[in-house]
């Protein structure tokens, strides 16, 4: 442990990002005192950083509500589309709480590691449950107060879940759904985010995953398949013949404040206002037009005309592509790493999908999931030395094998892990509560039976 902080901390006074993901170094150096300790100099609170890092958050949020809540609830019929904005309020207002509880120990917790506690494997430790022992000066090794840094990663536990309803929505009961998320923020994001975040052993094994591929895409993106399958088609489902979108101005609204927020979810991962942050942003920017373009080119060809649901969707997956590639790849890596896992996106929504004649009702897994995998795998051919600095991490393409081995494997441990867990809670929730809605809720529309409300009026 203090090896790895010591390592991190020189990584950090020279002006560089520790790889992979500073977030996981900051937590592991927290209190002024642990820096001082070590030798180093104490941190101070860094204005800059600070301010950045509240406008990161913020954008963050967005891709909740409004951003996940439009797009979802614009793909859906009519008759839904207050169910998906309750889902999603739902998520914010709960999993924030979870968090703040034990989430946030669990994930960054250091207790169980420093006492030997054979559970430092799952999780981190219960010594800042409640955030036991923050005050506002207390600081990370960027000099942002603790609380922003609780807040920011917050925002990632709200966003893992509002993905993964996409799968299944449309005949889900809300307190299975309830029930479920909870169990599932608990079991699957929390110990997620602390093997690969929290100096976890897939962060030990030096896996790269800047802001999110393994932990949010690949979790919810496999966890969404699993629920789809699980419970079953729509009824009025057919393979081959989607239900069309009842509002698609709200899905560009809700892409919109993707794209827009995106840039705080991965430019601010580095938890700092540097050049890091400078690269992720633009890369983000690059890797997501590239997906659009592409999207938008194989479906004029396939189809013979370009939608709007379709060039919106190439964007989505242009953003998950590049979240875990954000901070190691450059210009270069971040266009090909949106050519191609655009590419196979469209293969699995257009081609895969009815083949298999699964539900994943708005593509959650066909992009979250996949674009996740794929962008994940990449990272391991394209990080390079000229974003992460010397000795830092480098893909196939430069020469390191290594890394991308390291890569296939975390991402293999994160497809295994999430399947099984949403399997086992999938069983546990469906024989206690219920999760499917009754053919006559279905048909007629989850807004009135669910909520005793309707949309339009």
């Amino acid at each position: 442990m203090e090896e790895y902080v010591m390592k991190s901390l020189r990584h950090i006074l020279r002006g560089m990002k520790p790889v992979p993901f500073a977030a996981a170094v900051a937590m592991l150096s927290m209190a002024p005192g642990v820096a001082k300790a070590a030798g180093a100099a104490e941190v101070t609170l860094d204005t800059g950083n600070t301010a950045w890092m509240i406008v990161a958050t913020t954008l963050v949020l967005l891709m909740s509500i409004p951003g996940i809540a439009l797009f979802y609830g614009g793909l859906v019929r009519q008759k839904n589309v207050l169910s998906v904005i309750m889902q999603t309020m739902l998520i914010v207002g709960v999993v924030s709480l979870l968090w703040v509880a034990v989430g946030y120990t669990w994930a960054f917790g250091t207790g169980f590691k420093e006492s030997g506690n054979p559970m430092s494997f799952a999780i981190g430790g219960m010594d800042k449950a409640f955030l036991c022992g923050i005050t506002p000066a207390t600081l990370t090794a960027t000099g942002i107060p603790e609380y922003v840094f609780v807040m920011f990663q917050c925002m990632f536990a709200l966003i893992t879940p509002a993905l993964i309803l996409g799968a299944f929505t449309e005949r889900i009961k809300f307190k299975g759904y309830m029930v479920f998320i909870i169990l599932w923020v608990v079991l699957a994001y929390f110990p997620m985010a602390h093997w690969v975040w929290g100096g976890g052993f897939l962060q030990e094994m030096g896996a790269l995953d800047f802001a999110g591929g393994t932990v949010v895409h690949i979790n919810a993106g496999v966890s969404a398949l699993v629920m789809a399958l699980m419970i079953g088609k729509r009824d009025d489902y057919k393979a081959g013949h989607p239900i069309t979108p009842h509002n698609i101005p709200y899905v560009f609204l809700g892409m919109s404040f993707l794209w827009l927020g995106w840039f705080g979810f991965n430019a601010g991962s580095g938890l700092a206002a540097d050049g890091i942050a400078a690269n992720a942003m633009l890369v983000t920017h690059v890797a997501t037009a590239t997906a659009a373009v592409t999207w938008m080119t194989i479906e004029w060809i396939v189809n013979k005309k370009p939608s709007t649901v379709g060039a919106c969707t190439g964007a989505v997956a242009g953003l998950v592509a590049i979240t875990p590639a954000a901070g190691s790849t450059d210009l270069f890596g971040a266009f090909f790493i949106g050519l191609i896992t655009t590419v196979i996106c469209f293969v699995m929504v257009a081609v895969v999908k009815p083949k298999y004649k699964y539900d994943d009702a708005l593509d959650a897994f066909g992009v979250h999931g996949i674009g996740g995998i794929v962008g994940s795998v990449l990272t391991g051919v394209f990080a390079t030395r000229a974003i992460t600095g010397d000795g830092g991490a480098e893909g196939a393409l430069y020469g390191d094998w290594h890394q991308l081995w390291v890569q296939l494997v975390a991402t293999v441990v994160t497809i295994v892990f999430s399947a099984v867990v949403t399997y086992i809670l999938y069983k546990v929730v469906d024989a206690t509560v219920g999760l499917r809605v009754d053919k006559r809720v279905e048909e007629e529309g989850l807004d009135i039976y669910e909520h005793g409300e309707s949309a339009y009026n």
